[in-house]
């Protein structure tokens, strides 16, 4: 009997890398993602003529036939490249030459292509081999090291390509006082997506070069790149910007020829797929230049006239503009401030409740610092800005006549009880105190919160027009309470601004603490509001009337009343009477001095008096004028000044 044959003997399966080496990429973030390939009998040698004129032409220096090519494909991809003798490398756990990327260990020691010995430290990234990466043979992303250099005696490589962090490779490079191309290139970020492509085709130029054979398959740790990018193209859209005509597949061509995947797309709009090196190429704008310069700028037609289109303003940015330009015409300057203060001057600034004192349900946002003394907060109040940026003039030796006024628009920042983020756009105003009209210290610092409300209630008029007069704003005493109940104002000199039925700000003097913060020592007044509610007013509305036919009577009543007394009162009293005949009154000024006495204030307030259908006499007014002296002295105390 005749033996059965023996069965065949298996073909030997093709080496991969994987068999040949190991790969671990401890860096994390630092190095996004890592691949390395390995190639088996190379012959190192010089490298042919077109090589080494391509690379000369870039200013790159030959080295050898397999070096040389990863300079070019580091200028043909923008992706650098590197190759270790893979001889060189110790072995891993695995009983292969393992490769492990990491953080450098403060004083390690490593030497460079360059001849130079660097010592470590924690910051850098490193490329190590080794059971455990205990020997560090590559400084990450800048330069390779001495020990595993490709020489003319090595036969096997190990190409790698990766992407480092740029924040790393930068400070690595300035803290070593090392710049390279790989360097320079990584600290501008270079594209995952081209990885891959890039190791490809060095691997392929290097067997073309140097002879050799491709392991099987690639090594990658890290995260997959992202897809590649597409773009929408519309020919309309093209046509409208360049002014040329081209057709579809004019454009198709064009977008091809630079490496460009086109395809229709909907709507007749061209869907393009974008090469991995062009990031450059992200927006339907960017396809655009790409046409036009392709096609040439020579063939652009040129417009003697350009089409603006103008758009209106919002209502809001309107009222804005017109809010800072009364401000303006009040001799305020406006100001434009960070939004960072210090916990201190946020505290000092607080919002308030209704009795004065802290609102406890409302919680300054701390901003994350390198310095503990920074210690910066989002501002909760624009004020501290504003004496922040006065506290700037007076050392700087700023004045002005009748003292600096500054005002700022802009937001403000807090959290509620429950951590929820609240911004607020407000309106604040600061004015000297101790330069405005006034015989004594006292009055001038009255007279510079009346500045304030005065602008306030400019401000309300321009806003929403004649039809809403100046009683619209008025101002509520807060309580006198504790010394920091009023959270930066001084007691008993301060007041809530209310606008209709709303509670919307503050105005008052600064209390000396918050100055003495800002080492301001000149009293100041400041006024803080919320800016919806006055941006609401807009746009103003006329008080349409009719001209009167007949003349009126006016009369000047001079009150005195007791200090405490407010022009509100007095307004209030006025109104609640319902004169006959009264058309009109207003607020003419108030006198303090010896002549009326400690503790008293004299009140000048003008009533407008008219009839619509004939002329008043004096005689007719008289009544009305007495009955208003009668209601003042019963209900505010008041005396008629001789």
């Amino acid at each position: 009997l005749t033996p059965p044959p023996k069965p065949a003997e298996p073909a030997p399966a093709a080496p991969t890398t994987a068999s040949a080496v190991s790969l671990h990429n401890r860096a994390g973030a630092g190095c996004p993602i890592f691949t390395a390939r390995v190639i088996r009998g190379v012959q190192v040698g010089p490298s042919p003529a077109w090589m080494v004129s391509a690379l000369e032409s870039i200013g790159q220096r030959p080295i050898n036939n397999v070096v040389d090519v990863t300079n070019f494909v580091a200028a043909e991809f923008g992706q650098p490249t590197h190759v270790f003798d893979l001889g060189t490398l110790l072995h891993g756990a695995g009983g292969t030459p393992g490769i492990v990327v990491r953080a450098a260990r403060r004083g390690e020691r490593l030497s460079l292509l360059d001849g130079r010995d660097i010592t470590l430290r924690n910051g850098e990234l490193v490329i190590a081999d080794g059971p455990e990466g205990e020997r560090p043979i590559s400084l990450a992303g800048i330069m390779g090291g001495a020990l595993t250099q490709v020489t003319s005696v090595t036969t096997d490589v190990l190409l790698e390509a990766a992407t480092w962090n740029p924040v790393t490779i930068r400070n690595g490079a300035r803290r070593l006082g090392i710049r390279t191309e790989a360097s320079h290139r990584f600290e501008r970020i270079v594209d995952a997506r081209t990885v891959d492509a890039a190791a490809a085709r060095a691997a392929d130029l290097i067997v073309q070069l140097a002879g050799g054979e491709v392991l099987r398959g690639s090594l990658i740790d890290g995260q997959p790149p992202r897809p590649r990018t597409s773009v929408s193209l519309r020919v309309a859209r093209a046509a409208q910007v360049l002014g040329l005509s081209h057709s579809a597949g004019k454009i198709t061509g064009i977008l091809t020829s630079l490496g460009i995947e086109v395809a229709p797309g909907a709507d007749g709009a061209l869907t393009c797929m974008i090469p991995v090196h062009r990031p450059d190429l992200a927006r339907e704008i960017d396809l655009i230049e790409e046409i036009a310069r392709t096609a040439g700028l020579d063939a652009l037609s040129i417009h003697e006239t350009v089409p603006v289109r103008i758009s209106a303003p919002q209502p809001s940015e309107a009222a804005s503009r017109l809010l800072a330009g009364v401000l303006a015409g009040l001799g305020f300057f406006e100001t434009v401030t960070f939004s960072f203060v210090t916990s201190k001057q946020a505290g000092a600034f607080m919002p308030v409740g209704a009795d004065g004192t802290h609102d406890d349900g409302f919680k300054s946002v701390s901003v994350l610092a390198e310095s503990r003394k920074a210690d910066p907060v989002l501002r909760p109040s624009l004020l501290p800005s504003l004496l922040a940026c006065r506290a700037v003039n007076q050392h700087g030796g700023a004045s002005a006549i009748g003292g600096v006024r500054l005002f700022e628009l802009a937001a403000t920042f807090g959290q509620n009880a429950e951590g929820r983020l609240i911004e607020s756009r407000k309106l604040a105003l600061i004015a000297d105190a101790d330069q405005a009209l006034g015989a004594t210290a006292h009055d001038r610092r009255q007279a510079a919160v009346r500045l304030l409300r005065g602008a306030l209630e400019q401000i309300v008029t321009a806003l929403g027009g004649a039809a809403r007069d100046r009683e619209a704003l008025r101002i509520t005493p807060g309580p006198p309470g504790s010394p920091d109940s009023a959270s930066g104002f001084e007691p008993g000199a301060w007041g809530h601004v209310e606008l209709g039925n709303s509670r919307i700000g503050r105005i008052g003097l600064v209390s000396p603490s918050a100055s003495a913060l800002f080492d301001l020592a000149a009293p100041l007044a400041a006024a803080e509001v919320e800016l919806a509610p006055l941006l609401a007013l807009f746009p103003p509305r006329a008080n349409v009337s009719q001209l009167p036919e007949f003349p009126g009577i006016e009369r000047d009543l001079s009150l005195v009343v007791d200090e405490p007394v407010r022009w509100e009162q007095v307004s209030a009293l006025v109104q609640s009477l319902g004169l006959e005949r009264l058309e009109s009154t207003g607020y003419v000024g108030t006198f303090r001095g010896q002549q009326i006495g400690a503790g008293k204030k004299s009140l000048t307030l003008r009533l407008r008096f008219r009839d619509p259908e004939r002329t008043l006499r004096h005689e007719e007014v008289d009544p009305t004028v007495a009955r208003l002296v009668e209601a003042a002295s019963r209900e505010l105390h008041a005396e008629l000044r001789k």
